[in-house]
């Protein structure tokens, strides 16, 4: 009995040694617990993210500015840079007053962000934004920054169509309306939680129909409003420097794997995807359209390879996050083929003056990208989407996506162009647009000598 009690006591004696150690693996994995469920920050992701952002940013200066400043004519050059330049300054000012949050706000509403984050109010340097995935953000600011460079370049793209006789400062009070009531909305309803195409089930991974439908259509409609230029179809309009536009049309592929990889969010696997897709996608058009104009006008040209090049990397950008590479390949010939079609034809029989063929590249491209997404993002073709994924049903979802980008688009624009020409003029007079913008809205020349 006397051993019984010792043996009783020292085995008290263990537990009780052993309860700081019971309690301090109790405290570490509920601390594990904790660290599991809190999101993290990942410094690789927030790195490439920063780089993404300067790369889009390098697209619209100076890719884009070099490559419509090219193919303008000499007199014109520096109007396009000036336009281009402001267009950008001036939407990353309204990005960050209130396009953000009528864009990202956090409104339930399925047309716009509303109004909780005017001049970033809330966003510090311990906000964080959500990626794709669950466990993993990156701060706010990062993300503002990303998608601020995506408000800067759209509009930027819509001044290709009218290029050559349009008035400065109705360009940009027109780009400021634009953003407002076209793209702020659209990025709202495609990339945004609550948004109606979000919840609709449209794939638009970085842009076809927030992008490039949306600016192709507005330039479509702004060259019908402002008419053609001065001697179109009757004098020599060709581009002045295919040296530059080539220049520019390269730096606008560089930039755009900021575009399309960086849509992801993250440096992952997808990411990789995207990534070669906006490769052979491209590289696919570009071959494409130069064995075309090849076969079909016995010449191959550098102005039609840097249209099959932009044209592949328009149609590619909605789907780079969800098609396979086989896939992407054969996107980038068929975007090629319908743009080339639509610009050398379709252009020409229905008559009006898309200066630098951005209805023709960017629309036309864009449509074709995003109905084609939902074609080649099953795992049957390719693609990420699995079994239970519905060709038809998806294919049938874009299209009502790209129909209701169109008629937002057209109808809004359309109004705004009218807004801005019974109030200010869109356009100049014929003896300066003859003298050419540079010199008549600058006081400045390209080249000299």
């Amino acid at each position: 009995m006397k051993n019984l009690t010792k043996l009783s006591g020292l085995t008290a004696l263990g537990a009780l040694t052993a309860l700081p150690l019971w309690a301090q693996e109790a405290t570490t994995a509920a601390t594990e617990v904790v660290a599991e469920a809190a999101p993290v920050m990942d410094k690789g992701d927030v790195s490439w993210m920063m780089i993404s952002t300067v790369l889009v940013l390098f697209m619209i200066l100076p890719g884009l500015a070099l490559f419509y400043g090219g193919l303008v004519r000499t007199k014109n050059m520096l109007s396009v840079l000036m336009q281009t330049t402001l267009i950008a300054a001036i939407m990353m000012i309204i990005w960050v007053i209130y396009g953000y949050s009528f864009s990202f706000g956090g409104s339930e509403s399925a047309f716009w962000g509303g109004t909780a984050k005017l001049f970033l109010a809330g966003v510090t340097m311990e906000s964080m934004s959500a990626t794709f995935s669950a466990d993993y953000v990156i701060p706010e600011f990062v993300f503002i920054s990303f998608q601020m460079t995506f408000a800067a370049i759209t509009p930027a793209l819509i001044i290709g169509a009218f290029a050559e006789r349009v008035k400065f400062s109705s360009v940009l009070v027109f780009m400021i309306l634009w953003a407002t009531f076209c793209y702020f909305p659209m990025a709202h309803m495609v990339w945004d939680a609550n948004g109606l195409l979000y919840k609709h089930g449209a794939i638009d991974f970085a842009g076809g129909t927030v992008v490039h439908i949306n600016a192709g259509v507005a330039a479509l409609v702004g060259c019908l409003v402002i008419g053609k230029r001065v001697g179109y179809g009757k004098e020599n309009m060709a581009p002045h420097s295919m040296v530059m536009t080539m220049i520019g049309a390269s730096m606008l592929w560089v930039g755009w794997f900021g575009f399309n990889v960086g849509s992801n969010l993250e440096a992952n696997g997808n990411a990789g995807l995207a990534m070669i897709n906006t490769f052979v996608a491209t590289a696919a058009a570009t071959v494409a359209w130069t064995l075309l104009e090849g076969v079909l006008r016995g010449k191959a040209s550098m102005l039609g390879a840097v249209s099959g090049m932009v044209a592949g990397l328009v149609a590619i950008t909605p789907a780079c996050g969800t098609i396979g590479p086989m896939g992407a390949i054969i996107l980038g010939v068929v975007a090629a083929a319908v743009c080339y079609f639509f610009v050398t034809v379709i252009k020409i029989k229905m008559g009006y003056d898309d200066s630098l063929d951005v209805f023709g590249i960017h629309g036309i491209g864009g449509m074709i990208g995003a109905i084609l997404t939902g074609v080649f993002s099953a795992a049957s073709l390719g693609g990420v989407k699995g079994d239970d994924y519905s060709i038809g049903a998806q294919t049938w979802i874009q299209i009502e996506s790209v129909a209701l980008t169109i008629v937002w688009t057209g109808v809004i624009s359309f109004l705004l162009y009218k807004l801005v020409d019974m109030t200010m003029g869109l356009r100049v007079d014929s003896d300066s647009e003859r003298q050419g913008l540079d010199q008549t809205s600058h006081g400045e020349s390209a080249y000299h000598g």
